[in-house]
């Protein structure tokens, strides 16, 4: 439990707390237990007091260290997120000083398992043991052809309309779920043939030049003579924020607790639970 408490403790400390208050705050039935109007200024109240002392802690311990922080990024992600998120953090931690690393295709955790970075900007799906996330945007996604391909004037398209294709693959050793997804494997589970590629532009060049099949979040500009088509059998690409489990820096909860209130759907006082 994140109170470390058992419930019998739990139970008595909040009777303690009605009393002191003079008022119910939780309401008890057979189908659970809700909050009382009481109950529900009382957590609201409690989370804003909660959010603005870890926005202090961090702020003072980005202070005390001359802080700076190292954001992995995924090629696409940090244009996608970066710039009101880039924004939002500078007005409340302007004295930190911020790196970035971009990342090739082949670590979608842009170096965070290997410890080279602090938080990520990057996409699902990978491996996340001894990882935690929060989805900031789901992305729908398509193939990317050249503008002359027959398949470029459907509306929408399957796997199976590209079975007879060559895509792209992905090097030898990356993480195995990552590249299952943007190599599109077979109904048999097998990684289809093609060449190797490491960065989007190599990607699109590979479209261009031999008609090789990438796929592609549809939000994502193209150059002059490509072209993506939805692909409707393609789960989404989701935008995360990634951190390890065990970090408990408040300069990096900072980070996660701004990206969630911006792009996650929840107000900036929300509690963020990790």
């Amino acid at each position: 439990m994140r109170l470390h408490m058992t419930q019998p403790p739990l139970s008595r400390a909040i009777k303690r707390l009605e009393i002191d208050l003079g008022t119910v705050l939780l309401r008890r039935s057979a189908t659970g237990v809700t909050l009382t109007v009481a109950g529900t200024a009382l957590y609201d109240e409690a989370r804003t007091l909660l959010e603005q002392a870890e926005q202090a802690r961090a702020r003072v311990t980005a202070a005390a260290r001359g802080a700076t922080m190292t954001v992995g990024t995924l090629a696409d992600s940090a244009e996608q997120v970066g710039t009101r998120l880039a924004a939002a953090f500078r007005r409340r931690h302007p004295e930190v000083h911020v790196h970035i690393r971009e990342a090739d295709f082949t670590d979608p955790t842009t170096g965070l398992r290997a410890g080279r970075v602090d938080v990520a900007l990057t996409r699902t799906p990978f491996d996340d043991t001894g990882i935690s996330t929060h989805v900031l945007r789901s992305d729908p996604v398509g193939v990317v052809l050249r503008t002359d391909d027959p398949l470029a004037r459907r509306d929408v398209l399957y796997l199976r309309d590209l079975a007879d294709r060559r895509w792209f693959q992905l090097p030898e050793g990356t993480d195995p779920l990552w590249r299952a997804y943007w190599n599109g494997t077979t109904p048999t589970g097998e990684l289809r043939d093609g060449p190797v590629v490491r960065t989007v532009h190599e990607c699109l060049q590979g479209v261009l030049w031999n008609g090789t099949i990438g796929l592609t979040p549809l939000a994502h500009a193209l150059p002059n003579g490509l072209t993506s088509v939805p692909l409707a059998d393609m789960p989404p690409s989701r935008v995360v924020v990634a951190w390890k489990k065990a970090n408990t820096d408040p300069l990096i909860r900072s980070f996660i607790h701004i990206a969630a209130a911006i792009y996650g759907g929840q107000s900036e006082g929300e509690e963020f639970t990790t």
